[in-house]
């Protein structure tokens, strides 16, 4: 049998994305389908190639003309373009609750999944089937007119929050900004971050330095700057963005839109017969209920606090015998810092000339290639939205099989954090060929300065090895339908288990010889400098299990316990949580829930326990390469053919079970962790 021709998508032409053409362009697009979609439900034959070929090739189109758009907000933001944008988001909106609303449209899958053809279809074709049945019934379509109105009406508002939510956001975080004129204001700092202030400043026509807060100059601030106002100053700037506290009180604020979502959650899981949003999350999740996720959660809380307040109370000592006696937040990397140096006569600023992006990247994608197979090739010359902005071809046995963006340095206008996102998707074409698939990268590292190239600190090293891990699961898929090729389809408590996996060859000796290398000398990591990061690894993991516990807590019992009265307590839900898992003290000012877009305007709501679910299945799938050798070619071709290239095709379930031999088991991670359960311990 021959391999099937893989056939390139078209790929964005940004330059030609002009905001005034994506409204008329979608609107036309959605009509067209919408028509479409007319004929389909009229065709009393629904079979694979009749109904379901045809509405995956409408959502692919979808998805590749709305993918560049949303990405282009998301990364290069303009006040034109956020119109644009935000005028689109009712009509995608009604457009996608029109459909899993339509029941024709739902009784015409239903004859598929009820017909002996189903029987015929392949693994992954029934479970898009399965799928797509329940996904309908998440939109309503079982509920009477005047119901299904009133979800529309929802969903379109939630979408119309949430991307508000995010850009008051965004807009918070680009509002502030302090110019200094002299370095003295800036004690402690480090040359690369001096080097990042000058730049800014530079950028503005302005002489001196400029702190923003883009994570890069936010964190060098709070890890070293000597002085103890600033730090203060800008932990305030930060953890007050988009709130009625803090330098822009009120300008932004999301306190009245978070209320808005969580009553609109909470009213949307009611009307879909669900007691919570909590509930109706659970019914695209791994986890079965909610109770299973709070115990998963306080179980592993309990199994981490002791170790947690043990390393704040070293941390507290270690302040006093500097002449502090109270620690507060803005205190702690700082005093962390000089801790883990004092400890292991290591910091992230003496990594950072070892790890500049270039060879980062390079031994990245050479640690995949001994693990998976596949190798990578730049191309240069190729239409891109910003010089930034680097294109790669994924090459397995000689042949193009993928492509990735990787748009890697924070600037203005650009939202913060790091993600992956999918253009194109694998999947079989009509005439049989198979689409490639393409992935975006966006991160928002220390850009290059005058004085050097862009370097990483090793925390970003795993940042980029994470978000490339989900780039490997939309890549390398072999999945040929459009609903559970690559990462779609994928429960979302499992969607991490590839990204945090590969995040662990950023601690393996071998490996950190191919990623590192001295951006002056070529020099890989010092072997004295590998022993201490490597004994340093577990400095204060409980403090930060812990930390994400908090969030995961937070979010899940927000959508778990709200009762839809006006004026929930969200910060003293966030506050009742920090009193159970949390050692920092946290000043009342704080209004972090405010920014946590992951829950208010991302995927995460009643989902953020997914980091550490996925952590204990990706912490135990690495235990099997500590077994056999963290290189050994069979285990890492069984990952690739039980994990990645199975995307959403089965359950995640039977995919770590195909893999590990047996479920996940949660003593792996604590062990990774520094945290050993109590039985281990004795």
């Amino acid at each position: 049998m021959t391999d099937p021709v893989l056939a390139d998508p078209q790929l964005p032409a940004f330059s030609s994305i002009t905001p005034e053409q994506i409204k008329p362009k979608l609107v036309e697009l959605l009509d067209n389908n919408r028509q479409l979609i007319e004929k389909l439900v009229e065709n009393p034959e629904a079979s694979w190639n009749s109904l379901a070929q045809p509405m995956d090739d409408m959502s692919d189109q979808l998805n590749q003309m709305w993918s560049p758009v949303s990405h282009l907000n998301s990364v290069l933001n303009s006040e034109a373009l956020r119109e644009a944008y935000n005028a689109c988001i009712p009509e995608i909106s009604q457009y996608s609750t029109e459909i899993g609303q339509n029941k024709g449209l739902y009784e015409a899958y239903a004859k598929i999944k009820n017909s002996d053809e189903f029987q015929k279809l392949n693994e992954a074709q029934q479970k898009s089937i399965t799928n797509i049945l329940r996904d309908f019934h998440l939109a309503g379509v079982d509920l009477p007119e005047e119901k299904k109105s009133k979800y529309k009406e929802i969903s379109q508002k939630l979408a119309e929050l949430s991307s508000k939510f995010s850009d008051n956001v965004l807009d918070a975080t680009q509002a502030w900004s302090k110019h200094l004129d002299s370095e003295s204001a800036l004690r402690g700092l480090p040359k690369s971050a001096l080097a990042g202030a000058r730049q800014a400043a530079k950028s503005r026509n302005l002489e001196g330095y400029v702190l923003t807060l883009d994570f890069p100059s936010y964190y060098a601030v709070l890890t070293y700057a000597e002085d103890r106002e600033l730090r203060r100053e800008m932990y305030e700037a930060y953890n007050t963005r988009a709130s009625d506290q803090g330098p822009h009180a009120g300008r932004f604020d999301n306190s009245r839109i978070m209320q808005d979502i969580l009553k609109l959650r909470q009213e949307k899981a009611k009307l879909l017969g669900f007691e919570t949003y909590a509930h109706y999350s659970m019914a695209t999740k791994m986890a079965k209920s909610p109770q299973e996720v709070l115990d998963f959660l306080n179980d592993l809380a309990e199994k981490s606090i002791a170790h947690a307040r043990r390393e704040f109370e070293e941390l507290e000592s270690f302040a006093r015998e500097q002449g502090h006696d109270n620690v507060e937040a803005w205190d702690v990397s700082f005093y962390a810092e000089k801790l883990k140096q004092e400890r292991y006569a290591i910091s992230e600023e003496e990594l950072k000339p070892y790890f500049p992006a270039a060879k980062v990247i390079n031994g990245m994608f050479t640690v995949v290639e001994r693990l998976f197979g596949v190798t990578f090739e730049a191309v240069e010359g190729f239409e891109t939205y910003h010089p930034d902005v680097r294109y790669f071809k994924v090459i397995e046995n000689g042949r193009e099989i993928a492509s990735i963006y990787m748009d890697l340095y924070a600037r203005e206008n650009k939202r913060g954090g790091a993600w992956m996102a999918d253009y194109a998707v694998r999947r079989r074409l009509d005439n049989g060929n198979i689409q490639k698939p393409v992935a975006f990268i966006t991160c928002n590292f220390a850009p290059a300065t005058d004085d050097h190239p862009a370097l990483l600190t090793h925390n970003e090293v795993t940042t980029l090895f994470h978000e490339f891990g989900h780039a490997l699961h939309h890549m390398l898929t072999q999945v040929d339908s459009y609903e559970v090729s690559g990462i779609n389809g994928v429960a979302w408590d499992a969607v991490e288990l590839p990204s945090q996996f590969l995040e662990n060859w950023c601690w393996e000796e071998e490996a950190l010889a191919m990623i590192s290398g001295h951006y002056e000398t070529g020099e890989p990591l010092p072997k004295d400098l590998l022993d201490k990061m490597l004994a340093a690894k577990n400095f204060q993991s409980a403090m930060m299990m812990v930390r994400q516990l908090e969030f995961a807590l937070f979010d899940f019992r927000l959508h778990h316990e709200y009762t839809g009265e006006e004026n929930f307590d969200v910060l003293g839900l966030m506050n009742e949580v920090r009193e159970k898992v949390a050692v920092i003290k946290t000043p009342a000012f704080n209004r972090f829930p405010n920014s946590i877009s992951h829950i208010f305007a991302g995927g995460y709501a009643a989902g953020y326990y997914s980091y550490k679910w996925a952590e204990v299945l990706a912490a135990d799938a690495f235990s099997k390469f500590e077994e056999n050798g963290v290189f050994d070619e069979r285990t890492g071709r069984e990952f690739l053919h039980c994990i990645l290239e199975k995307g959403g095709s089965q359950e995640p379930m039977e995919l770590f079970v195909a893999f590990r031999g047996r479920p996940p088991e949660v003593d792996p991670l604590l062990r990774h962790s520094g945290i050993l359960p109590e039985a281990s311990s004795k």
